[in-house]
């Protein structure tokens, strides 16, 4: 499955889940879900990729720590029942410890000064660096919605950034 749903991004790195894997569920997206796929890589993925690259004057490849999850897969991870990773419209992506020059905080703002998209999720993580960023992308009507994630008394809560 090294189908490329852009130049970057191959339909196995969309759809890979070790969880999936592990519980044996099949995590194809169907003909909506990937036209969203492609629409998410196309309008914030491909242009944060050259962004990046083109600042730092050579190829800046991105870890996608999370795309595309089906209803099955959400549920066996925890995920929210809206979660926007069902639709193939959110993407995580997590960049600390790849290079000396960049980490997550840079990725944030950079898609949220340079890009549209439907929500920004600084993830956890400190004040200072979220432990990876969401991202979504709605083809209608994006938000441009910035929120933090926190986790208190053991329940996952979002607030305005």
């Amino acid at each position: 499955m090294d189908t490329r749903i852009s130049q970057h991004i191959t339909l196995a790195e969309v759809v890979r889940s070790q969880v999936a894997i592990r519980k044996e569920i099949d995590n194809t997206p169907d003909d909506e879900q990937l036209k969203n796929i492609k629409l998410l890589a196309e309008k914030v993925f491909e242009p944060l990729r050259k962004f990046i690259s083109d600042e730092r004057g050579k190829s800046t490849p991105l870890r996608i720590s999370s795309f595309f999850r089906n209803t099955a897969l959400n549920k066996a991870i925890g995920g929210s029942v809206s979660s926007q990773h069902c639709k193939g419209q959110a993407m995580d992506i997590d960049v600390d410890g790849l290079y000396t020059d960049l980490d997550n905080s840079d990725i944030f703002y950079i898609i949220e000064e340079n890009l549209d998209f439907d929500q920004l999720i600084w993830e956890f993580g400190t004040g200072f660096n979220p432990a990876w960023v969401h991202v979504s992308y709605n083809e209608r009507n994006n938000r441009k919605e910035i929120l933090r994630s926190r986790k208190i008394a053991g329940k996952v809560t979002y607030k305005l950034f």
